[in-house]
């Protein structure tokens, strides 16, 4: 196999990752095989800096929020962490840090913080008092479970006259192990873990419930604040004790050189701790090294998970199971004899693709090996003992139409042909549009739009806005009530508004996640253009095939898979029924329009003083659109010492040439 294929059946992979995780809410891999495809790609993508474009699938963030709560928007995204697992992998990452700072090889200062296993929280302080509450959700909103975390006694209710006016505190909601048991032994459900019981217990709709249970609190990271805190993380930490917080007593401030061994001393003592911890998290100390770092995709480039090794168990695979997603993939699972990993009893595993299990010769009827670290349904490493089943035949129909499954050369996954014929294509297509990071509609879970279309409801996205019409009917159905009806209708209602990078997502087209949905409203900023630019990109050749295929991050493969929607005509029609039952807003943050290079297409070429990675981090920051290539749209191009063509074609075209010292000064470095 070549690494082209490699690459792209690693990318079907996470793909099918990301929709079992983010869309279905039943993740079917462990974190240890979802990094471990996510390093092999990222190794081969390195490799190869040509293939960025097809690496779209690398970014998602968070969860939804549960039905009964209500949203609140975080002031600054909380975002997730990119995870390691051996020193060589913590030793790349220190590596990426000095390539996108263009760094020698000076030590770098890391801040250890033990990795609790419980739930994120953000706590938002006005004229320092405390005022409200909120879970991590989708990163960019979550549950609004002020009441709640009003019932932990370690929760600091005012802060002193140092703290700043505005601030939000991050930290997490956790259980001990003590705790856990007590409250286990004290109910007749029974939680698989802390974290699930910390989660379940501050999800109570009833705060007298989320007070009668043991609950704590430990603080680590900042969202927005009015005025800096410190200049340095460590510091940081020792302002929030200062102000009545609980930090983690194990922090500590070490050099680079003393992770490996600040990893071996906390696994030591993990198994006598009274929290469960999964790892250990550093983070670069200096904030302004932070500042200059920023984020990609769906994390920080200063801060890295070091997980400690997944746990293993064996059992029975009792069958093989093929699910159909929203783009036809049929991806199997291994149902298993029900069997404790870790604390949490798991019944599925990820079998990936056909060649996996080809591979591995995996067999209904084995005793399998299975590893497990941090989700509910593990990844199955071999065979331990062979059953008496059969070699595996993978279907070549779809087990829902029976439509052909088709297989391009270069994909694992197969795909059913059936497409909007498929009844199971059509509805993870709803279940997705409504999911988190699309149109996150509260009550429209996977189960619902099951049921309602069947009932024939939903066909389309466009039908979900015409469901406020049946709130009669609904509300008469078992289960439901007027008043659980008049909660969807308003939820539905409440998604009328909806922000571009959003929209796109929820539209599920294929290799389009939540980062490429980004890119793309980034780039083009409102609906009517990218629209616009789509239909016109339709025509090969066209200019605004090659302004497409030049978006940073976005390329050929993924500019295919647009031009493939838009070339459909029920997708048109589907869109102009959504843009007549929604309002899209435009992408561009107001908080950049002051911005000189807010809105502006900018290319760097060649060699800056600034790593090339930085230089193009700081421009997206302040609002510009980053392509590879210069065109008659381009603003500004860039130059750095040996530029080449790029300059030229820029001066041809009579398009701006900036010095990099001219591009600082707009950028305000």
């Amino acid at each position: 196999m070549t690494d082209k294929s490699r690459f792209s059946r690693l990318m079907a992979q996470i793909e099918a990752a990301n929709a079992a995780y983010h869309e279905r809410d039943a993740p079917e891999m462990p974190d240890a095989a979802y990094d471990a495809l996510r390093r092999e790609a990222e190794a081969l993508l390195a490799a190869h800096p040509e293939w960025r474009a097809e690496s779209g699938a690398l970014a998602q963030v968070g969860g939804r929020a549960a039905a009964g709560f209500g949203k609140r928007r975080h002031l600054q995204p909380m975002l997730s962490l990119d995870n390691v697992f051996a020193p060589e992998e913590f030793t790349e990452f220190l590596a990426r840090i000095r390539r996108f700072l263009g760094l020698d090889q000076s030590a770098l200062e890391f801040v250890a913080e033990p990795k609790i296993d419980g739930l994120s929280i953000s706590l938002t302080y006005e004229g320092r008092t405390f005022t409200r509450a909120a879970t991590r959700g989708d990163g960019t909103e979550g549950e609004d479970v002020t009441a709640n975390i009003l019932t932990l006694p370690s929760l600091p209710r005012q802060l002193p006259a140092d703290a700043p006016d505005l601030i939000e505190i991050r930290g997490e909601v956790y259980m001990t192990k003590v705790d856990f048991l007590a409250l286990n032994e004290a109910q007749e459900k029974q939680f698989a873990n802390p974290r699930n019981a910390a989660a379940g217990s501050l999800r109570q709709l009833d705060s007298r419930i989320t007070a009668s249970r043991k609950l704590s609190l430990f603080a680590y990271a900042s969202g927005e604040t009015s005025q800096p805190v410190a200049q340095t993380h460590w510091e940081y930490l020792q302002k929030l004790k200062s102000w009545g917080f609980d930090v983690n007593p194990l922090s500590a401030l070490i050099p680079e050189t003393g992770a490996e061994a600040f990893q071996a001393q906390i696994g030591a003592q993990r198994a006598a701790l009274a929290y469960d911890i999964d790892g250990v998290v550093y983070k670069i100390n200096d904030l302004a090294l932070q500042n200059r770092l920023g984020f990609v995709g769906r994390a920080p480039r200063w801060a890295t998970a070091w997980k400690f090794p997944a746990e293993k168990a064996s059992t029975l695979l009792e069958d093989i199971e093929i699910q159909v997603g929203r783009t036809g993939a049929l991806t199997p699972r291994a149902r298993l004899t029900p069997v404790n990993v870790g604390g949490v009893l798991v019944t599925y595993a990820t079998l990936h693709n056909e060649d996996e299990i080809a591979r591995k010769d995996i067999r209904i009827g084995d005793i399998v090996e299975l590893q497990r670290a941090g989700d509910v349904i593990p990844q199955i490493l071999g065979v331990l003992k062979r059953g008496e089943g059969q070699p595996f035949r993978f279907p070549a129909t779809c087990p829902v139409c029976g439509a052909h499954a088709a297989r391009d050369e270069d994909e694992a996954i197969r795909r059913c042909t059936g497409g909007l014929s498929c009844p199971a294509q059509v509805v993870e297509r709803l279940i997705h549009f409504c999911a988190r990071g699309a149109f996150d509609i509260e009550g429209l879970g996977e189960k619902t739009v099951r049921d309602f279309f069947a009932r024939g409801w939903l066909t389309s996205p466009p039908d979900i806005f015409a469901l406020p019409a049946r709130e009669p009917e609904i509300a008469a159905l078992d289960g439901w009530g007027a008043v659980s009806a008049a909660k969807l209708s308003a939820a539905i209602n409440a998604r009328r508004r909806m922000g571009l990078e959003k929209f796109i997502f929820a539209l599920g087209i294929r290799r389009i996640g939540e980062n490429n949905a980004r890119l793309l409203a980034r780039h083009y900023g409102s609906y009517p253009a990218w629209r616009e630019a789509m239909a016109a990109a339709t025509v090969i050749g066209s200019d605004a095939r090659l302004e497409l295929g030049s978006i940073s991050g976005i390329g050929p493969t993924i500019a295919q898979d647009l031009v493939a929607f838009f070339a459909e005509p029920h997708n048109l029609a589907t869109l102009a029924s959504l843009t007549e039952a929604v309002t899209i807003e435009d992408a561009q943050a107001a908080a950049l329009s002051d911005s000189p290079l807010a809105g502006k297409v900018v290319v760097f070429t060649g060699t800056l003083s600034m790593a090339r990675p930085e230089a193009k981090a700081r421009a997206e920051a302040l609002g510009a659109k980053v392509t590879e290539s210069v065109s008659k749209k381009t603003d500004y191009v860039v130059v750095g010492e040996d530029a080449g063509s790029k300059a030229k074609k820029a001066a041809e075209l009579g398009i701006a040439i900036l010095t990099e010292a001219q591009f600082r000064a707009m950028a305000g470095l």
